[in-house]
């Protein structure tokens, strides 16, 4: 279980968009899975295993919240990391793309672009149709492309 913690934790934040809440998430994840390690003997990969069950406490702990506060009351999360270096601008580009996507188009490319899982167990972690999952990614695929080329670039000048 401890090998899948950072992945796991890739994917909590990718679930919460904030740092300090991945972290509880992690945590609540791994407790829960801990209290029920013996439903899952003889498999070897947990990771699937436990991005089921941060997905299900993740859409828990929203529900909870949305009854409690409206959306209009949150406020953004604040950036992880500032890149200052002129080779970090492409990937910078792509990391702010990737935050404009739909929540379902992020868990999509995060479980199987990132994490390599198939397409089934994607599909078993999220509760969908593996069609679903395929039809997703490619939108997200598509999205994430979109929003990469049409970014304004910013304009650099020549140093000489």
């Amino acid at each position: 279980m401890q090998a899948a913690i950072p992945a796991l934790r890739r994917y909590a934040r990718v679930l919460t968009r904030d740092p300090s809440q991945a972290d509880d998430l992690v945590q609540d994840c791994l407790e829960r899975a801990l209290t029920r390690l013996h439903q899952v003997r003889g498999q070897s990969d947990l990771r699937a295993w436990l991005f089921t069950i941060a997905h299900r406490l993740n859409v828990n702990h929203w529900r909870r919240f949305r009854r409690v506060v409206s959306w209009g009351e949150t406020t953004p999360p604040e950036p992880l990391q500032e890149a200052g270096q002129i080779p970090h601008l492409e990937w910078q580009e792509v990391v702010h793309a990737f935050g404009r996507l739909s929540e379902d188009h992020r868990q999509i490319m995060m479980l199987v672009g990132v994490e390599g899982l198939q397409y089934g167990v994607v599909a078993e972690i999220l509760d969908l149709p593996i069609g679903t999952v395929m039809s997703r990614l490619s939108r997200a695929r598509a999205a994430l492309h979109s929003l990469v080329e049409h970014e304004e670039r910013p304009t650099l000048r020549r140093v000489k």
